[in-house]
């Protein structure tokens, strides 16, 4: 026993040297997948837990006996603030007084996708969400077969309590969710120390964005002043009538950068969407093991419908610049519509990245009591430069973006800028009886998100999750798992450092709905699970 203890040391260091580096990332990867996995960090490449292998490493399906079952549930509930606040000489082209300075956003909720359906209007305090799972092998053989439901990636954020909430022009409503239906997998054991296993995750990805929508930035904020001196309030302008129609639109469409200028809910899915998980694990001694997972990617194909809905603002200035003399020439030169209308609707597709992933990890038991668990994962989000929406048709609302340099009003082009580094975590397992297990997990995630490029549409900086969990055998046959895990990540954006939010340059029209502002926010997610396990 000391012998096995001295000569694990080495390997114990050389995992606490791996740790050193700072450059690790996630985003949302793991967060919901596994009750075991979230006890210890998602920390179990190197100690696959039973049926969840089939994500984690299918290589671990070859280490099951006989047939099994396995049910979950999990409930998780995601809170994210963010608080508004106005620097010294803040002016938006010579605007100052921005409603939503000084205030923070209101009260968050969770929601779900039902594939078939869509999105209920339920504004939850947590989602439920069950899986289940089945292992076949027969005695004797090298082969295990499986198969598996899941929930492999999920965001949920719901801001609609609050009508009035500022957090709206960054989403009211934000869903993300990849459900994995059915994962058929098999694991083999190619010798007493050495397994494969290959996984073919089969899921329905949703992806939903409503969201309120203003445009602040300098260039607008100027010609709004320029309508100020130029329009009377009490009646029209005849010089403007023989000119451009910079009043024809009357009070309503006078412009002002802080004005909410229009509503868009985009709502798509990809009902199936394979990837593959190819999984090895090597087990040369029961108090050291490691394993590797890559679990590929897809470019999945979204279809869906989207809706726009413009506001007074846009469409009564368009209206009377095309009602004078000369705003039908000009607004042909700057490739302006001829009217908005008050909603435009149809149907979208998209081609969104689902990132590969590459997770290794070692298992060190030196005592017969301990066991520590240390993972590296790395996954593809630097594929998220930028997510383009493709509309069955030219968007009015749009169009009037030529003005800022955006020549295709057929689509919608927002960039994202996310990097691809790498992540890790730590899991500890303590065994005080032959039927009781402790667990606990640290998991330091710093966020693919650069801190430039952080929004309240993905409020994910870096972060770090804290779990601990247990489990008890009931029988020889049985055993149950409990987890309850918890993650915090704050950020705090000075204005003008990030042009994915708050950046007040003169045509960054897509998209800055905050320009100027300091934006200071946290997020906080709450995860309680349960599993249960039978063979027979």
């Amino acid at each position: 026993m000391r012998r096995r203890v001295h000569a694990c040391w080495p390997l114990l260091a050389g995992a606490v040297a791996a740790a050193a580096p700072p450059a690790r990332a996630a985003i949302t990867e793991n967060l919901t997948t596994s009750v075991v996995a979230m006890a210890l960090g998602n920390a179990v490449t190197a100690d696959p837990p039973g049926i969840d292998s089939i994500h984690f490493n299918p290589a671990g399906l070859a280490r099951l006996k006989g047939d099994s079952e396995s049910f979950s549930a999990f409930g998780a509930s995601i809170r994210s603030t963010a608080r508004f606040h106005t620097p010294p000489g803040f002016s938006v082209g010579g605007w100052t007084d921005d409603p939503v300075s000084g205030q923070s956003t209101g009260p968050v909720r969770q929601g779900m996708y039902v594939p078939g359906y869509g999105k209920p209007g339920w504004r939850l305090p947590a989602v439920l969400i069950p899986g289940v799972g089945m292992a076949f092998n027969k005695a004797g053989s090298r082969f295990t077969f499986a198969t598996q439901s899941y929930m492999s990636q999920a965001m949920s954020i719901d801001r609609s309590t609050d009508p009035n909430d500022p957090a709206r022009f960054q989403g009211r409503q934000v869903q993300l969710q990849r459900l994995v239906y059915a994962a058929p997998s098999v694991g083999y054991k190619f010798s007493d120390t050495l397994s494969f296993g290959v996984a073919v995750p089969i899921a329905h990805s949703a992806f939903v964005i409503d969201t309120d929508m203003r445009f602040p930035n300098s260039l607008l904020g100027i010609f709004g002043k320029f309508q100020q001196g130029w329009c009377p309030t009490n009646g029209g302008n005849i010089l403007d009538t023989f000119g451009v129609g910079l009043c024809g639109g009357g009070k309503e469409g006078l412009v002002n950068p802080f004005k909410q200028a229009a509503k868009m809910r985009l709502e798509m899915t990809a009902p199936f969407d394979p990837t593959i998980n190819l999984g090895v694990l090597w087990e040369p001694r029961d108090w050291f093991a490691v394993g590797a997972v890559y679990q590929g990617g897809a470019q999945t194909q979204y279809t869906g419908t989207y809706t726009f809905t413009t506001e007074p603002m846009l469409r009564n200035f368009v209206n009377g610049m095309n009602s004078s003399l000369f705003g039908p020439i000009v607004g042909a030169v700057l490739g302006f519509p001829s009217s908005i209308p008050r909603e435009q609707k149809g149907n979208l597709t998209a081609t969104i990245p689902f990132p590969a992933h590459l997770q290794v990890g070692i298992k060190l038991k030196p005592l017969r009591y301990v066991q520590l668990n240390v993972d590296a994962s790395y996954a593809r989000w630097g594929d998220w430069n930028a997510l383009t929406f493709q509309f069955d048709q030219s968007i009015k609302l749009l169009e009037v973006a030529r003005l800022y340099g955006i020549p295709n009003s057929g689509q919608l082009k927002i960039p994202r800028g996310y990097k691809s580094v790498l992540n890790m975590g730590y899991g500890l397992q303590l065994f005080p009886t032959e039927k009781l297990t402790l667990r606990f997990g640290y998991e330091p995630r710093k966020s693919s998100i650069p801190g430039d490029k952080i929004d309240l549409i993905a409020p994910l900086p870096d972060t770090k999750l804290y779990s601990f969990g247990l489990n008890y055998k009931l029988s020889k046959q049985s055993d149950v798992n409990l987890t309850a895990s918890y993650l915090i990540g704050r950020f705090n954006t000075p204005a003008n450092s990030d042009c994915n939010m708050n950046c007040n340059n003169f045509l960054n029209v897509i998209y800055n709905p905050y320009a100027g502002h300091d934006v200071a926010g946290d997020i906080r997610v709450r995860y309680v699970g349960v599993s249960y396990n039978r063979h027979f």
